[in-house]
C-alpha cells in the first residue's frame, strides 16, 4: 500500500512487518482480543449496565434530562467516551422520552439512529443528557438528544433518533403467518 494513498492493499500482497506489528500491539493493548467476562454475557447486560449510570433529573411530556459520570466501562482506549455507549445511550433515553408522548398501544421500532461527536469528554466526568421530541405523529416520532459537559455546559454529541409508531400484534406483511 502506498503511504497516504488511502488504498487499501491488493489481495495476496503483503503488509508490511512494522504496520503488521503495530496493528497487533494495538489489538492486544485496546483489549480487542481479550476474553469477555463472564458477567458481561448475561442476557441484557449492556442495558443494565447503561441504566445503572443514568440518572433522572428532569421528566416532562416530550422531554428528558439525565446525569452521568464516564466510568471506566463506558470509556474507549484513549479514556473518552466510547462510540457504543454513546449510541447505547442515545437510544435508551430517546425511547424513554419517546415514550413521554407515544401511546402503551404501540410499539417503538428504532428506524434511524445518528450521532455526531464534537468533544470525548473524559474518565470521571459528568455528562448531562438532554433528550425532546422534535415530532411526533401518528406514524412518527423523531427524538434529538444533546450530551453537555456539565461544568462548562460545552456541546460534546449530539444524537437523533427516528422511531415509527405501530401497534402492537402488526403484521408487517398482511399475507404473512407471524
Amino acid at each position: 500500500m502506498e503511504k497516504g494513498s488511502g488504498r487499501a492493499p491488493e489481495e495476496g500482497t503483503e503488509i508490511p512487518d512494522s504496520l503488521y506489528s503495530r496493528t497487533l500491539l494495538l489489538v492486544h493493548q485496546g483489549g480487542i482480543s481479550a476474553n469477555i467476562p463472564t458477567i458481561s454475557q448475561g442476557k441484557d447486560f449492556y442495558s443494565i449496565l447503561f441504566r445503572s449510570i443514568l440518572k433522572v433529573q428532569h421528566l416532562d411530556p416530550g422531554r428528558l434530562i439525565c446525569l452521568f459520570s464516564v466510568i471506566p466501562a463506558v470509556a474507549n482506549y484513549n479514556g473518552g467516551l466510547h462510540g457504543g455507549a454513546i449510541a447505547a445511550i442515545v437510544e435508551l433515553v430517546s425511547i424513554a422520552c419517546a415514550r413521554t408522548v407515544v401511546d402503551e398501544d404501540k410499539e417503538l421500532f428504532l428506524g434511524e439512529l445518528s450521532m455526531s461527536n464534537l468533544s470525548a469528554p473524559p474518565t470521571n466526568a459528568e455528562v448531562t443528557v438532554d433528550a425532546s421530541v422534535v415530532r411526533s405523529g401518528r406514524n412518527v416520532t423523531v427524538i434529538a438528544v444533546e450530551f453537555k459537559m456539565k461544568k462548562t455546559g460545552k456541546l460534546a454529541y449530539t444524537g437523533r433518533a427516528t422511531f415509527y409508531n405501530m401497534f402492537r400484534n402488526y403484521k408487517v406483511c398482511p399475507y404473512s403467518t407471524y
